[in-house]
């Protein structure tokens, strides 16, 4: 749309049912204790997951607000073990440059108690990665149009895409090797677009573990005023 483009028409709202205070309430506490329960799982069962539920998550996401509407994004969805494996190796080479020379020292102590390292097996473990483009730069009329607010609407998708899983009752996992150029070349994306993160997928295998950590405290993390 140009300075000059007539404004979109208008169309009536009626995405959301009307409810009184005691049932908006009800749902939100319900909404906020699912929610808590969500973790990051590192150790995924190789049980497949059925490609209409993983649409539907994506297709959730893509619900997402996004500046100017322009949608800057694109999800790959990976589920041939040669194309994980190939991201797999590729992600664990750039892992063992972070982890064994990259990476300052008070990162890694950061990193330490969650007892991660260069190791990635859950990118071939899992059934399903969604790799997620930010596209930097959209077409149209033949014309190369300049993308805004890419990172603040891809990450709003990707909390929704998280959500949408977690409520469906599949885990997953982000990672960010870095950098991850690698995955433009093994899924032949554009360089028009940057890999913003890996969503690992799936069911959770027999035994997971997750490390014993807590949240912050409510009043720690929000202000009311």
């Amino acid at each position: 749309m140009t300075p000059d483009s007539p404004p979109r028409r208008q169309v009536p709202f009626a995405g959301l049912p009307r409810v009184d205070d005691a049932e908006l309430c009800r749902r939100a506490a319900e909404v906020a204790a699912d929610l808590r329960q969500r973790r990051s799982v590192r150790h995924f069962s190789d049980r497949p997951v059925p490609d209409a539920a993983i649409d539907d998550c994506v297709r959730a996401a893509l619900s997402a607000p996004s500046g100017a509407n322009q949608q800057p994004w694109h999800f790959v969805t990976v589920t041939d073990p040669a194309i994980k494996a190939r991201i797999r190796d590729a992600a664990e080479e750039e892992e063992r440059a972070f982890y064994q020379g990259r990476a300052p020292a008070a990162w890694l102590d950061a990193l330490g108690p969650l007892g991660t390292d260069e190791h990635k097996p859950f990118l071939e473990d899992a059934p399903c990665l969604i790799v997620i483009f930010a596209q930097m730069f959209g077409e149209h009329d033949g014309h190369k149009v300049k993308h805004y607010y890419v990172q603040e609407s891809v990450g709003i998708a990707t909390g929704i895409l998280v959500t949408a899983l977690h409520q469906v009752g599949l885990a997953s996992l982000t990672h960010t090797p870095s950098p991850m150029r690698f995955l433009n070349e093994i899924l032949d994306r554009p360089s028009s677009e940057r890999p913003f993160l890996i969503l690992v997928v799936g069911h959770p295998a027999d035994g997971a573990t997750v490390p014993d950590i807590e949240r912050r405290p409510f009043d720690s993390s929000v202000t009311r005023r």
